[in-house]
């Protein structure tokens, strides 16, 4: 069996010497069971397999983000198969770390697939677990739904609040919902604005969706938002999606297509000081064929109003 190694598998394996054959015997074990129990479809036999922090598929995972993750997989394809192709596999060792390389033979859905695959294992309390796990660099399909990338935003969505509507024009529901940026300071006065608000990574929010072929969107300097469903605008047979960026004194909505993450009109600002308690109607509304109206704060020679504008739409 043949690998075009990364990067790290050179690093693991410089240096690296051979397994005896009774540690052999007993990791090759370890993994045939491993594979075992993804074929059966059971992730709670997998947990005790892993340590309680894995690199997993190149991103810092728990034990239990994993077992999430391999609970999505075997959710969504039932028929799910894993086995080891022609039960190859090759182990080395370096200072009580081993590498496991073996082609992982995969089907599900009617598809069958061969990916050149990798653990790292080490020994704990006298068993194996494992600290990686992964496929080579070399691999170039891993957008298929069985890696976890194709769940990223599944899992992320699991655990927010979800807005539901046909954001990608198939027909069928979806559901979006915010990432929102964690913040380090987070103290407000009267009068202070977003300046004041300190966020770690930065002050940007994330729209993602459930359908995999819509894009996430991202609104710089939003901390705190709410979304909402403004329905088909356009007669693209999608519905449109309102973003309500929250600050001290003010609301910004913002109107995206989700289907290319285009902003539909400038945002709409509106002073919340000033022009206290409208509603979303109040300052949007569709108001024929590809035509909407909205109604934003403006100030004018030191003074706040409001001002309605019709905006037609493409």
């Amino acid at each position: 069996m043949k690998y075009v190694l990364s990067l790290f598998f050179v690093v693991l394996l410089f240096g690296c010497k051979e397994v005896n054959s009774n540690d052999e015997n007993k990791l090759r074990k370890f993994v045939e069971q491993w594979n075992e129990s993804h074929t059966l479809l059971k992730s709670p036999y997998l947990a005790p397999n892993y340590m309680n922090v894995v690199s997993y598929y190149g991103k810092q995972r728990t034990r239990a983000q994993v077992m999430q993750d391999k609970k999505m997989l075997f959710e969504q394809f039932p028929d799910y198969t894993q086995s080891i192709l022609n039960d190859d596999i090759e182990v080395t060792e370096e200072s009580g770390i081993y590498l496991v390389t073996f082609t992982t033979h995969v089907s599900y859905n009617g598809i069958e697939a061969d990916y050149d695959s990798y653990l790292s294992v080490t020994i704990k309390n006298g068993d194996f677990r494992i600290l990686r796990e992964g496929v080579a660099e070399t691999v170039n399909d891993l957008d298929a739904p069985i890696f976890p990338k194709a769940r990223e935003n599944n899992r992320i969505i699991a655990n927010k609040r979800q807005l539901f509507g046909d954001f990608n024009g198939d027909g069928l529901s979806d559901y979006a919902t915010v990432i929102s940026p964690e913040l380090i300071a987070s103290k407000t006065t009267e009068g202070q604005n977003s300046d004041a608000i300190k966020c770690k990574g930065g002050c940007d929010s994330i729209i993602v969706f459930s359908s995999a072929d819509l894009e996430n969107i991202t609104i710089k300097g939003a901390y705190k938002s709410e979304l909402d469903n403004l329905k088909d605008l356009n007669r693209d047979g999608a519905d449109e999606i309102g973003f309500w960026d929250i600050k001290p004194t003010s609301k910004t909505l913002y109107v995206f297509n989700p289907t290319n993450g285009a902003l539909l009109t400038e945002p709409i600002f509106i002073n919340t000081t000033v022009h206290k308690g409208l509603k979303l109607i109040d300052v949007f509304k569709k108001s024929g064929v590809n035509k909407i109206t909205v109604t934003r704060s403006v100030e004018q020679d030191g003074k706040w109003a409001l001002k309605s504008q019709i905006i037609m739409l493409d």
